[in-house]
């Protein structure tokens, strides 16, 4: 048995300088009617040296401190109402989303961060009276364990006298009911204490109360007390051994009706004696979780009783609130016998509270860095519940689908959910644990456990769980506290894992994001009778946030790790002759891998018989399918039947397996696990092309009732999906056919009346009608078949003689209604369909159903419908329909779900800002918590909405300062959920993730009353990081917020495109972005020639790390446009040319060929331009080198020899074309096609554009050839049209006409680039420079000379540049002298023609990207010509040169 290292509590306690509590006693007196609370509490707490000992106090009146029996001074200072005077000041200067992000980070930090510092200030400075006070001998008790080797002259016996203000927060009333949810850092609202998991203790409790009253709280219930008071009160004495800390102190007080267990006679549960049936019916099973646990562990419940109590759902701050030997939930998670829904999740739910008692509340995390174990724990508990008593096919299908591997591998791309580190949890105060995020963490939590304990066993694992508990009872040395570095070392001592398995697992799943992304296809061998299989990796979290949270942790052993992952992963191949495990995939390795599987079984050569021409291959007649011949004869000319990747589910990994239709079909079919099952049907929904077979399997899989029911819903949802007019309706037929089959009498042709005696059944019927809604012809509309169905359902559903609720058959019946797309010829049944759910909802107002649940349908369902058809139904209707709902009286869940959907349709009719104005309307008016946190978490799904579609409405900053007043308000203090999600909703508006992780602090004061009592305790606030301040614009440009004229912001993940205005530029926004990448903003005023400064520069100059402007020298840098009046349009400033703009996004790479339309300052041109955007970004690869300073400088257009670092190459050339055809062309076939290499190179060009011209189709060529190491393109519009290109708000012109990606490429090894410029010739001198480029190419390709396909690209590479020299000649024979005069409006437009090169210039110190070098050439003298003039600094970082030529053609 491993031992725990000793040094870790044993010594920090007495080096440990603030105050701690040994013992705490609480005495209050409780009065419901009046909403009282007053009492006292005794603390006896060791004294720091400096004699002050700090606690914390909230909503309390502080009546006297006494210390030793004397009374002392004390400085007491509320936070809760904290209010700035200034507010309106304070908020001026939100006027935009990202404002309103920065100033609500700063807030929600400093509200945290003041909940840290202890308010109330007791003076313990007078002599101490050794063995004097009896109060203290009667406490000796109950704290002898803890204060053995304390010095006795350092103890003090601290009173405080109090009453509770106000009830708001931590403690509440609700009629003749008090409870108390401490949340988090809320215990301090009822009774003062060192609100810190750091502090625990053990507690006396007297709570006194109205004698009809039950007074339930932590500990062991010791005596009751009945007062000779007139009304007698009673009074309730409880005492908890096990030390814990104050947030685990729970209180409830109500008439309940209590129902002992009839096993065990510790466990209590007790509920309003409205409920107390379905009490008895919920916990009849909770007897075998209690000792299903208690055998695992092997040891006894760790506190002499257990409660669990329910309370009404209108008063519960959450679903589940935890303290010390009892749990509090809400009363809706209780069921009667008729209710079959509601069992599975209530019962897990209670496992779950149980398994929070052994880890989370008796063993407690060391630091918040540990608490990813404890919470991993309590669900690897509750998970080994559910597959003893529940199945091992519902443990291992929600492992797989409903929790970690398809959650978490989508989710966990982001250093928040990094489980253990500094930035994730400790800089967090706790609030990783709500929204999102939380849950997130705790799939992630359980999911690496139970990784370990397939690694070492589960017998090993087990022990060391039982060494974790059976250590804590321990009188000599009780540990009770568990850190991530002890559980590492149990795995290594009793789990017999290896050092270095370790040293790799915990850094890499515990302490970084992202899981592993594997891509697998194979290929039989038939000679070698092996399996070759290919292997790409990759990782779901971004290169970036792996890198962050590397950086971020200071140890070196967790910043030198790779982004590979320990262990080897299984392949199981099931053959003809059996199945055989290949434990042969390495998790890390290189990105590309070729694997050879050893095959057992050997083909024979009889096995396959040719079929006869007049009989189908599995003998019958009257199959018409012959697709599965096909399949079967590929599938036979191999051993395999099917291959499976990771089949125990032994890592946490997506994994995306390419094989055969056949081999997916065996394995729905004859694969019994349920992972498999879910597996192939997910891939056969989604093949592109569905064959007869693949609706048959699904079929048969739907009707077979030995399957798992949710694998089985799974099929009938997509056979929903492959229903179509290609497959004859196949999938609907069948599900229709299997429905009626089970339900309808075959006799009448009508459902029969309900029998939901099979459960498992039951299930998959109810999802039918569901499936059969999801069903879409070509139109995008419902078939009317299944619209018919569905109403046939509702009509004839009929509950008699059935001994079971059908509310919840009824709700997935109307939530189906709401699925339906009504077209032309089924929407004369919408009238029949609605006066059904009319019906129901009167009904259901008469007779309230369980939990209210058929209103809630019918209401979701209505304002499905009116979405749909938002332009055909009147929206004043649907309102006043829907608003009666939101009455104060009706069920709770009613008055939320009616909230939500008029929050949707104001929405949907007016925009996110009028459905922001809403919510906080509704928000003042919604009294229950939980309906708060509710309207909180659909308001923030309205802005994820919001901000993944194109929706440009504005946000008000009245609505924004609305809103951050809400999250420093009082009811935010109140309810920390609310305060989040308030939070997340600002953060979400600026395109943030919503969370607290990479929010910078501030150095902003909080306001207290007395700062000078605070400035000893603690620095508040962390460093400061300069992106959260607020960006004030240049002077030069004028303020736009006010003229609706503020652009997008950018979003951490994508790139949004910059807003037109009416004089053609974008501005871009000034504020630097999260990744500290910042655009410059432009003035409406600058027009071709910006103002220069004392430095030369034309603009203002952006933030570090932005792109700068070209920089004037000479004259003014314009090039012109050809329109109809002769006169060129102004050239934008700010780093573009002609509309070319080149920046760097923070995610993805895209390159936009994006037209628009402007209005010219300068002529009176209406002409369109073509705007090409081009994105770079550097690679993985060559972002480790580079760093973060890349850095472009202006210089002259001279060529640099010593070029260093990557380099990309654009040219953009016009030659005289008059066909308008976009197409992709790839240069380099080999060098494209094998695009996973390092250094592969992608051409691509983008041909001949047609423009809308009143004189000339102008055709423009985009050539852009980029060295990268990850390239790829998308798919180009068939056929552009006019229309097409002039539609300048068109996402889709987006969407085809871009080059995906263009990525900066890696260096070679002499240092220069391995890219070379596709440009047109300026003279000899050039042609000689890329001769020698070309020879020095040449000479790495010396290997490639043999092979014919190489030598033919290679000639049409030359055939291809000599045309390109042909045509540039034939443009310099036409070009004229240049000519400072504009042209007149009877000349004829030329044909423009701009090269821009980026190239590394020299090293620079400066860290913008800059247009080094600008050349135009017009018909008029030389003098008209300009170009940038070079910068002297200097930098090791690779640099980007942007040139332009132009040259006009005229007419022949």
């Amino acid at each position: 048995m491993a031992k725990p290292r000793k040094p870790k509590n044993e010594d920090a306690k007495p080096d440990n300088s603030g105050p701690v509590v040994r013992h705490q006693k609480l005495c209050l007196s409780i009065d419901v009617d009046k909403r009282r609370i007053y009492g006292y509490s005794e603390l006896k707490i060791v004294v720091p040296e400096i004699g002050i000992v700090g606690l914390h106090a909230e909503n309390l009146g502080i009546e006297s401190v006494s210390v030793d029996g004397e009374q002392t001074e004390f400085e007491y200072y509320p936070q809760s109402n904290h209010k700035d005077a200034e507010s309106e000041r304070r908020w001026s200067w939100v006027t935009s989303p990202s404002s309103a992000a920065d100033a609500a980070g700063s807030t929600y930090i400093s509200a945290l961060e003041r909940e840290l510092v202890p308010n109330l200030l007791i003076n313990c400075c007078k002599a101490f009276k050794a063995g004097s006070d009896p109060q203290e001998q009667l406490l000796g008790d109950n704290e002898v364990q803890q204060s053995s080797g304390e010095a006795k002259q350092n103890v003090r016996l601290v009173r405080v006298d109090y009453w509770v203000e106000k009830a708001e927060a931590g403690i509440y009333f609700h009629d003749a009911i008090l409870h108390t949810d401490n949340q988090i850092r809320r215990a301090r609202c009822w009774f003062p204490c060192i609100d810190d998991n750091s502090q625990s203790c053990c507690y006396d409790l007297e709570f006194t109360v109205a004698q009809n009253l039950v007074a339930v709280s932590t500990g062991n219930l010791l005596y009751q007390v009945l007062s000779k008071d007139d009304p007698p009160r009673k009074t309730y004495v409880y005492r908890l051994d096990v030390p814990v800390s104050a947030r685990w102190i729970s209180l409830v007080v109500a008439p309940f009706e209590i129902l002992p267990d009839q096993q065990f006679g510790l466990i209590s549960h007790m509920c309003l004696p409205i409920n107390l049936s379905k009490l008895r019916n919920t916990v009849e099973f909770f007897h075998s979780a209690f000792s299903c646990y208690k055998d695992y562990l092997a040891i006894e419940f760790p506190f002499g009783s257990y409660k669990q109590v329910f309370i009404e759902p209108e008063m519960a701050v959450s679903s589940l609130s935890s303290g010390a030997s009892m749990s509090v939930f809400s009363s809706q998670v209780l069921f009667d016998e008729k209710i079959i829904d509601q069992t599975i999740d209530t019962r897990i739910k209670l496992a779950f509270a149980l398994a929070r008692q052994w880890f989370g509340v008796y063993i407690t995390p060391e630091a918040p860095n540990d608490e990813w174990l404890l919470d991993g724990l309590a669900g690897f508990l509750t998970d080994f519940f559910i597959k003893k008593h529940l199945g091992n096919n519902e443990a291992r299908y929600r492992r797989y689908k409903l929790q970690a591997n398809c959650a978490v591998c989508k989710a966990d791309d982001s250093g928040a959910t990094a489980l253990s580190s500094a930035a994730s949890c400790k800089d967090l105060y706790g609030t990783q644990c709500i929204g999102i995020y939380s849950k997130i963490r705790s799939w992630k939590s359980v999911a690496i456990l139970q990784m370990l304990e397939k690694q070492m066993g589960p017998e090993s694992f087990r022990k060391i769980l039982q060494a974790i508990v059976n250590r804590a009872p321990d009188k000599i040395r009780s540990l009770r506290s568990l850190s991530t570095k002890e559980f590492r070392h149990f795995a290594n001592k009793v789990g017999n894992l290896e050092r270095p398995f370790l040293k790799e697992f915990f850094p890499r799943w515990v302490e970084l994001c992202g899981c592993p992304l594997l891509r697998m296809g194979f290929s039989y061998n038939k000679r070698k009778n092996m399996v070759e299989l290919a292997v790409l990796r990759g990782c779901t979290g971004g290169s970036d946030s792996i890198a962050s949270a590397v950086n971020a942790n200071p140890e070196p052993e967790k910043r030198d790790i790779d982004n590979g992952w320990p262990g080897m992963m299984s392949i199981r191949a099931h053959e003809l002759d059996g199945t055989f495990d290949h434990p042969v995939l390495p998790m890390a390795g290189e990105t590309w891998q070729l694997l050879e599987i050893q095959c057992h079984s050997k083909l024979a050569a009889r096995r396959f018989q040719k079929p006869k021409k007049s009989s189908k291959l599995d003998g019958a007649d009257d199959n018409g399918d012959a697709t599965p011949a096909l399949d079967m004869r590929s599938s036979m000319e191999s051993p395999l039947l099917w291959m499976r990747a990771d089949p125990e589910i032994e890592y946490l990994a997506e994994i995306h397996f390419n094989q055969p239709v056949q081999m997916w079909i065996n394995q729905l079919e004859k694969d019994k696990d349920v992972v498999a099952q879910a597996q192939a049907i997910a891939t056969l929904e989604s093949l592109p092309q569905l064959s007869f077979s693949v609706v048959n399997a699904l079929n048969n899989f739907l009707i077979d009732s030995k399957a798992f029911w949710r694998v089985r819903i799974e099929a009938a949802f997509a056979l929903a999906n492959t229903a179509s007019e290609d497959t004859d309706w196949a999938g609907l037929l069948h599900l229709v056919k299997f429905y009626k089959s089970r339900r309808f009498d075959a006799n009448i042709g009508l459902p029969k009346p309900n029998d939901f005696h099979d459960i498992s059944e039951y299930f998959v019927l109810e999802a039918i009608p569901h499936a059969i809604a999801m069903v879409r012809a070509a139109d995008k509309k419902s078939p009317r078949e299944a619209v018919e169905f569905v109403l046939q359902l509702l009509k004839y559903n009929d509950n008699n003689g059935n001994p079971y609720s059908d509310v919840f058959w009824l709700a997935a019946l109307i939530e189906s209604v709401g699925e339906l797309e009504f077209g032309q010829q089924s929407i004369l049944l919408l009238s029949s369909l609605l006066k059904r759910i009319d019906r129901l909802l009167q009904f259901d107002r008469l007779m309230p159903s369980y939990n209210g649940i058929l209103s809630v349908s019918c209401i979701r369902a209505l304002t499905q419908i009116a979405l749909k058809l938002l332009g055909f139904v009147p929206m004043d209707r649907v309102f006043e329909l829907v608003k009666p709902f939101r009455d104060i009286k009706a069920v709770w869940q009613v008055r939320v779900e009616a909230s939500r959907a008029l929050l949707d349709l104001e929405f949907h009719c007016k925009g996110i800002d009028a459905a922001l104005q809403l919510f906080i309307k509704y928000l003042d008016e919604e009294t229950s918590f939980r309906g708060q946190v509710k309207l909180a978490v659909h308001a923030m799904r309205l802005c994820q909405i919001r901000g993944g579609s194109d929706l440009t409405d504005n946000i008000r900053s009245e609505t924004l300062v609305a809103l951050l007043r809400l999250l420093e308000g009082q009811m935010a203090f109140n309810n920390i959920f609310l305060r989040h999600h308030l939070f997340c909703i600002l953060q979400i508006l600026a395109g943030r993730p919503p969370t607290l992780y990479g929010v910078p602090r501030d150095h902003k004061p909080f306001h207290l009353g007395d700062a000078e009592s605070f400035q000893e305790q603690k620095n508040i606030f962390a460093a400061f990081i300069p992106e959260s301040k607020y960006v004030e614009p240049p002077s030069e440009a004028p303020n736009l917020s006010h003229d609706d004229l503020t652009a997008p912001e950018t979003s951490r993940d994508v790139f949004a495109a910059p807003e037109m205005f009416t004089d053609g530029f974008s501005i871009p926004d000034p504020e630097t972005s999260r990744d500290g990448f910042a655009l410059p903003a432009a003035s409406k005023d600058d027009l071709g020639a910006p103002e220069p400064t004392t430095d030369g520069f034309g603009a203002p100059e952006p933030p570090g790390g932005g792109l700068g402007d070209p920089e004037p020298s000479g004259g003014s840098l314009v090039a012109k446009e050809p329109s109809i009046g002769g006169v060129g349009a102004p050239e934008p400033p700010i780093g573009s040319f002609d509309g070319l703009t080149v920046s760097e996004p923070i995610k993805d790479s895209l390159a936009v060929l994006e037209p628009f339309k402007d209005a010219d300052t300068v002529s009176n041109s209406h002409k369109r331009k073509l705007t090409v955007k081009i994105r770079v970004k550097s690679s993985a690869t060559t972002s480790r080198a580079e760093g973060d300073n890349q850095t472009v400088e202006r210089s002259q257009g001279g060529h640099l020899e010593t070029d260093r670092g990557a380099s990309s190459s654009v040219s953009v050339d016009a030659p005289h074309k008059n066909f308008a055809e976009v197409s992709l062309s790839n240069q380099n076939l080999e060098e494209v096609n094998s695009w996973h290499d390092l250094g592969s190179r992608m051409t691509a060009s983008i041909g001949s554009a047609k423009l809308a011209s009143d004189v000339d189709d102008i055709g423009k060529e985009l050539q852009c050839t980029a060295d990268s190491s990850k390239v790829s393109a998308l798919p180009q519009p068939e056929d552009p049209s006019p229309s097409f290109i002039q539609d300048n708000r068109d996402a889709e012109v987006q969407k085809y006409a871009s080059l995906q990606e263009l990525s900066v490429p890696r260096n070679d090894i002499n240092g220069g680039s391995s890219g070379m410029a596709d440009s047109l010739p300026r003279g000899k001198e050039k042609e000689k420079k890329k001769d020698k480029e070309k020879k020095r190419k040449r000479d790495g390709h010396k290997g490639h000379r043999d092979n014919p396909e190489y030598l033919e690209r290679k000639r049409l590479k030359k055939e291809k540049k000599q045309k390109e020299k042909e045509i540039a000649k034939l443009l310099n024979e036409s070009a004229k002298v240049p000519s400072t005069e504009l042209p007149s409006k009877t000349e004829v437009h030329g044909v423009k023609s701009a090269t821009v090169q980026l190239r590394p210039v020299e090293p620079s110190g400066s860290n913008k990207l800059a247009i080094t070098g600008v050349e135009t050439a017009r018909p008029a003298p030389s003098e008209g010509a300009t170009s940038a003039t070079p910068s002297g600094t200097t930098s090791a970082t690779p640099k980007f040169r942007i040139k332009t030529k132009i040259r006009t053609l005229n007419n022949p």
